[in-house]
């Protein structure tokens, strides 16, 4: 008789607490990295008035969604470090990729309706 059993995660405690601290300094300097960016976009905007406000909203919008982006990818990272089980690990994978295929297609049309509304005001008559 063949028995099915979950097969256990058997990670020392020592190595999961380095993978929860290794998350979280990579966290940290991606957002450290976002901020930067921000601060880019914002001098960009300051620098260039001639800028349409459609293509600001356009690259504010992006860099909106890159920062949930990141942030979803870091709570996915975050769980599976804590997954108890080979079977968990599934589970969370698979949770994340159907709620990320959500997301990414209700961002490419918002940024697709950004766009049009942008080129529609940058364009000549």
């Amino acid at each position: 008789m063949v028995t099915t059993k979950n097969p256990q995660l058997d990670v020392p405690p020592e190595l999961r607490d380095f993978a929860e601290k290794s998350v979280e300094q990579t966290k940290k300097a991606v957002d450290s990295y976002l901020s930067a960016a921000q601060k880019a976009v914002g001098t960009l905007e300051g620098s260039a008035e001639a800028m349409q406000s459609g293509i600001k909203d356009l690259g504010k919008k992006a860099m909106t969604f890159a920062e949930v982006n990141v942030a979803s990818s870091f709570d996915l990272a975050q769980k599976l470090v804590r997954a108890k089980d080979v079977q968990d690990v599934m589970r969370i994978q698979a949770e994340f990729v159907q709620e990320q295929m959500k997301v990414l297609s209700e961002q490419a049309k918002e940024l697709g309706t950004i766009a049009q509304k942008a080129l529609k005001v940058n364009t000549p008559s």
